[in-house]
């Protein structure tokens, strides 16, 4: 289920269907592959909801100097069905050649995170929580850090103490161990809960939340022929610059082919930024019994992830209308028919 975003191109005609996946077909175009930009931001959209903050909290710390040590697993379901996910994911590596095949025939239906998590509580409501974890079946880590402000913190007796506790956070997660994206998300939350005890030693605590999120997705530099060697195909002899001599006697520092075509050195590109938005509702439930906590969660998208977003950023088509001008769309447009997405979420930890 690693990122493979070589692979989302306009026209797959680009790729030659009788070689290696990425052999370059100089019959379609020329040779030169284009990125499918409105592909990378739907993709990147679903990967980011599995690495997003999770805000798997109550609106109560853990009070003055107090500390809450858990393991953290997240689920989260995706489009597998997708084009975007099929293409747009490694697939089976096959054990001979230590290649990946064309497509991914059967990605997995759910992407899991699985983080350790630690929180310290200071004074006022204020805790500060970081997070490391790792994506099974990929090379992805995750990292991170929380903050959040218990608004009614404190409060035990009288009116205050009848209401329930608020919170206010922000969160950041980012993403290493693949070339292929550069993914963070970025989150700001609300909380409401309400601690109901239980016997002298046991605390159960029901909790809703809100959650508004920003998707920040880049490339790297991607060979969109990766089993194209762009010198051989050229037939390379060299640099055009001056002391050397080329086709039009001028010195542009292009690469020199002779008998070959240059046309691969275009298929090395950097897909376009995705920066777009989610919104999210937290169902959660929390017990504690003495020092050990477990709790458990379910987060859904409560508007559609294209009626989410708010920016005027616009995605190239790949397209031309009659007068040569590019046709663009909105990330609303881009996003259009990309379904909501659940996470459930489960903590086990400890709190003194």
């Amino acid at each position: 289920m690693d990122p493979s975003v070589e692979r989302l191109v306009l026209d797959p005609g680009c790729h030659s269907g009788g070689g290696p996946f990425g052999a370059i077909n100089v019959g379609v175009d020329g040779g030169r592959c284009r990125p499918d930009n409105i592909a990378f931001k739907r993709l990147m959209s679903q990967y980011a909801m599995a690495i997003a903050p999770t805000a798997m909290h109550t609106a109560r710390t853990t009070g003055l100097g107090g500390f809450h040590l858990s393991l953290e697993a997240q689920i989260t379901e995706i489009d597998e069905g997708a084009a975007y996910w099929k293409l747009g994911t490694q697939g089976v590596v096959d054990s001979n050649t230590n290649s990946a095949t064309i497509r991914n025939t059967n990605p997995a239906s759910m992407l899991q995170l699985y983080s350790l998590k630690f929180a310290k509580s200071f004074g006022f409501g204020l805790e500060l929580s970081s997070q490391l974890g790792f994506m099974p079946q990929t090379s992805i880590i995750s990292g991170g850090a929380d903050v959040r402000l218990s608004l009614l913190e404190g409060f035990r007796q009288g009116l205050p103490g009848i209401l329930p506790d608020v919170a206010v956070g922000g969160a950041v997660r980012t993403i290493t161990g693949t070339p292929q994206v550069q993914l963070t998300v970025v989150g700001v939350d609300g909380q409401i809960s309400k601690p109901l005890p239980i016997a002298d030693s046991s605390v159960l605590t029901p909790f809703v939340g809100y959650q508004y999120l920003w998707v920040y997705a880049d490339s790297g530099l991607i060979d969109l022929t990766p089993a194209t060697d762009a010198l051989q195909h050229c037939n390379y002899a060299g640099t055009n610059i001056p002391g050397t001599s080329g086709r039009d006697g001028v010195a542009t520092g292009q690469p020199v082919c002779r008998g070959g075509s240059s046309m691969d050195f275009n298929n090395n590109v950097v897909f376009q930024k995705a920066r777009l938005e989610r919104q999210r509702m937290i169902f959660g439930l929390s017990y504690r019994w003495e020092l050990v906590t477990f709790s458990g969660a379910f987060i859904t998208d409560i508007v559609d992830p294209a009626d989410a977003q708010t920016g005027d950023e616009r995605t190239a088509t790949g397209k031309y209308d009659t007068s040569g001008k590019a046709i663009t769309v909105t990330d609303a447009e881009a996003l259009q028919g990309t379904p909501r997405q659940w996470s459930m979420v489960f903590q086990l930890g400890t709190m003194f």
